[in-house]
């Protein structure tokens, strides 16, 4: 017999952000075999030439559903209540084929700036049905070569006051829904529509994803019933609140008593920092408030965190390029994040959200699969600072997309 080699492949010169000099990682059948300085072995090589080499951006947060909207409505939409107006006259009309059309061009974008993991929350109501449901689940069949996508459905325009949402949220829950989302900002009962939430997640033992609140009054919020819910059910861990903007106008004392109420009750937040920062604030003549809760302040203080994309091209946000590396620069400019937070602005798009979706087989590391992706820098927090491109990733061992470097034509050449 024919000893079989132990790898299949071999990716030379790999910096690592766990070590401090270049190593190989071994690949055999689409996962990491081995990470060793140098191994020896017979097999297809790919030089990655001492470049940062990551497991991958993780979104935790996008919708796929109603991104790149902007050539079919006047986009000066000045509130959320607006941008959610605008959409809803818009989705009643959505086609599985139009759906599918406008999430494949963000997801395009997304793979080629090294995304390799991706929630999307879906909106699931008696408007759309389950078009945008059934579309998103083709995208992820479709595309599953080179990111793993996970749908998390939700009723954007409420729950208890929505006649027929409940019953497409089940339908959508048994026929692939790996998560569940809510807006009770949005909801004449917010309580009851968060109870209910809780309810079809323990049924049918998917995670929870809200959108939580959307204005800068911190007077009154529905986190404490969050947690108490988390806590009651003892869901720690598998409870995220998106937005969470009220956090960004708490004062210090009562943002230190919110992050030790969420690290207790496993309560995780996620910042949207293009969305957030567009619609908050937008009625201050002066001085206007950011409205970015401080992802990287809570992280420190023991709370999961992650920065996300949300929306791409529509009334809520008219900007973006679906790259998570864009967002965390982003991210670390408006929250006055110093050099020294820019490894921890890193983990925001990286290994916490990836906790936050509870995802055991992500990271560089033996027994994982070989997704990877390479950075033009050999310093993690010069990822944060220049924005370097993604020159490649893999999935599963095979290469998903390359990024040619650009060449400088001088009058000499």
């Amino acid at each position: 017999m024919t000893a079989q080699a132990p790898f299949d492949l071999i990716f030379r010169n790999a910096l690592l952000r766990s070590s401090a000099a270049p190593a190989d990682i071994g690949v055999k059948s689409g996962r990491i075999a081995a990470i060793a300085p140098r191994l020896a072995c017979e097999a297809v090589e790919v030089d990655l030439g001492g470049h940062l080499t990551l497991p991958g951006f993780v979104d935790t947060h996008i919708h796929l559903d109603k991104a790149c909207l902007l050539g079919r409505c006047g986009h000066d939409h000045g509130s959320v209540s607006e941008a959610i107006r605008a959409v809803a006259g818009m989705k009643k009309n959505f086609t599985v084929d139009d759906v599918y059309a406008r999430g494949a061009k963000v997801l395009e974008r997304a793979i080629v700036h090294g995304t390799t993991r991706m929630r999307t929350h879906v909106e699931i109501d008696p408007r759309i049905g389950l078009r945008g449901f059934e579309a998103v689940k083709a995208l992820k069949d479709a595309y599953a070569w080179a990111i793993a996508l996970e749908l998390c459905v939700f009723p954007q325009e409420g729950l208890t006051n929505d006649p027929g949402a409940e019953e497409l949220l089940i339908q959508a829950l048994r026929n692939g829904g790996e998560a569940i989302g809510g807006c009770p900002y949005m909801d004449t009962e917010p309580h009851a529509h968060l109870a209910r939430i809780f309810d079809l997640a323990e049924e049918f033992d998917v995670d929870v994803d809200l959108h939580l609140d959307f204005d800068l009054d911190p007077s009154w919020w529905h986190l404490d019933e969050v947690c108490r819910q988390t806590e009651r059910r003892n869901y720690g861990g598998r409870v995220a609140i998106g937005h969470a903007t009220k956090l960004s106008a708490l004062p210090p004392e009562r943002m230190k008593a919110a992050a030790v109420q969420l690290a207790r009750a496993g309560v995780a937040v996620t910042v949207l920092p293009a969305t957030d920062l567009y619609l908050m604030g937008r009625e201050a003549t002066h001085n206007a408030p950011r409205g970015l809760t401080l992802a990287h302040k809570l992280a420190a203080d023991g709370v999961v965190c992650s920065v996300a994309t949300n929306n791409v091209l529509n009334p809520f946000t008219p900007f973006g390029d679906a790259s998570l590396l864009r967002m965390a620069n982003f991210y670390a400019n408006v929250a006055h994040a110093s050099v020294s937070d820019f490894d921890i602005c890193l983990d925001l798009v990286t290994e916490l959200p990836a906790r936050l979706m509870n995802l055991r087989d992500y990271g560089i590391e033996v027994g994982n699969p070989a997704d990877l992706i390479v950075l033009d820098t050999t310093d993690g927090r010069f990822a944060i600072a220049e924005l370097p491109d993604v020159l490649m990733g893999f999935k599963s061992g095979r290469q998903t997309f390359a990024r040619q470097r650009p060449t400088l034509l001088s009058p000499k050449n």
